[in-house]
């Protein structure tokens, strides 16, 4: 255990800085000592809360006044990539960027890039890797309690970068983390829609074949109700995973056996790991390649959507095939009006 404490910066102030606030917090080898946001009150109000003084308008000025270790990148997504390339750029030991990795391929792979070249650990925040019910499923799937896994299907909601990015995170980590082959899929899009900025589609559903044969099946915003978790069949039994809980029925059992989550906090344990992978005692299981690989089967849809064909990974396509094809005209809005399902976390007149 290191002697001193590490130095966490965080990067935005809105909702979900407050969960990697409230990790910190869980953490006796980190302080907060910074924070950033371009809306003074609720950068006021996120500090004190949190106890953190030094406060800043400008991340980057952040970054240059302040000798941090690690920092948070808690922004909108189109930030992601700019945000942690400036914290890697100044030779931090770790960021913790939130989901989705970033909103293309591109960005993803020069964050990748500028993290290599000064040696700073990247890791994404999907926090479920760390829900308890869902690493059991993956521990269930790895001894063969269900055999051969063969098909995951998945109902989600609010864009896939959003969301679902967890869901195709939630297909790889219960797999133990297999590279996606090959994708197909299609999008919908006949109003001018946006989450937090990023155009979105309406509706969307993908396919993916996983190395080793498994099928995975996303629907968002099809045959709801949508939720984190999925049902995993296997050659010899089912798992029924939710966050709350993985129930399991296979042929040694004659009903389904409740497994329950332990409760503990996800995002303490995200951020103690964090320190864990800096102090070379374990790799994150949140690092950052696992992150990308989310985003890349998100743009594979995209961009079988665009080419109407099967995706044979990797992806070839490195800014947004969605927004490529909103561009192009592709995509023609039939009911105009632009609108942000997250419009609700706007403050002042923005509202």
């Amino acid at each position: 255990m290191s002697e001193r404490k590490y130095r966490v910066g965080i990067i935005g102030s809105g909702r979900i800085a407050n969960a990697h606030a409230q990790g910190y917090q869980g953490v006796d080898e980190v302080e907060m000592v910074a924070a950033s946001d371009p809306v003074q009150s609720v950068l006021d109000n996120f500090g004190q809360q949190f106890g953190i003084e030094n406060r800043y308008l400008d991340a980057r000025e952040m970054l240059a006044q302040e000798d941090l270790d690690i920092i948070s990148v808690a922004t909108w997504h189109k930030l992601h990539a700019p945000m942690t390339i400036a914290a890697c750029a100044q030779q931090v030991k770790a960021v913790l960027c939130e989901k989705p990795m970033a909103t293309s391929l591109g960005e993803c792979n020069e964050m990748m890039t500028v993290a290599q070249r000064n040696n700073v650990k990247v890791a994404i925040a999907h926090q479920r890797r760390f829900n308890s019910a869902w690493t059991d499923a993956r521990q269930l799937i790895a001894e063969g309690a269900i055999g051969e896994p063969k098909q995951i299907v998945c109902r989600g909601g609010q864009g896939l970068l959003n969301d679902c990015s967890h869901l195709f995170d939630m297909m790889r980590y219960v797999l133990s983390d297999p590279r996606a082959e090959w994708v197909i899929g299609n999008v919908e899009r006949k109003t001018e829609r946006y989450e937090r900025e990023t155009p979105i589609e309406d509706r969307s559903a993908g396919i993916i074949g996983f190395e080793g044969g498994c099928i995975g099946m996303l629907l968002q915003e099809i045959a709801g109700p949508n939720y984190q978790g999925g049902i995993i069949y296997g050659s010899d039994g089912i798992i029924d995973l939710t966050e709350q809980r993985a129930r399991l029925l296979n042929n040694k059992a004659t009903d389904w056996e409740d497994r329950p989550s332990d409760g503990s906090n996800q995002h303490v344990a995200q951020a103690r790991e964090l320190v864990d992978w800096i102090e070379d005692r374990t790799v994150h299981r949140g690092q950052a390649e696992h992150g990308m690989a989310a985003v890349e089967i998100i743009m594979a849809i995209y961009e079988s959507a665009r080419m109407h064909e099967v995706v044979q990974m990797p992806v070839r396509t490195y800014c947004s095939p969605l927004e490529l094809m909103i561009d192009n005209g592709d995509l023609p809005v039939e009911r105009p009006g632009r609108y942000d399902i997250r419009s609700f976390l706007l403050h002042g007149e923005e509202m």
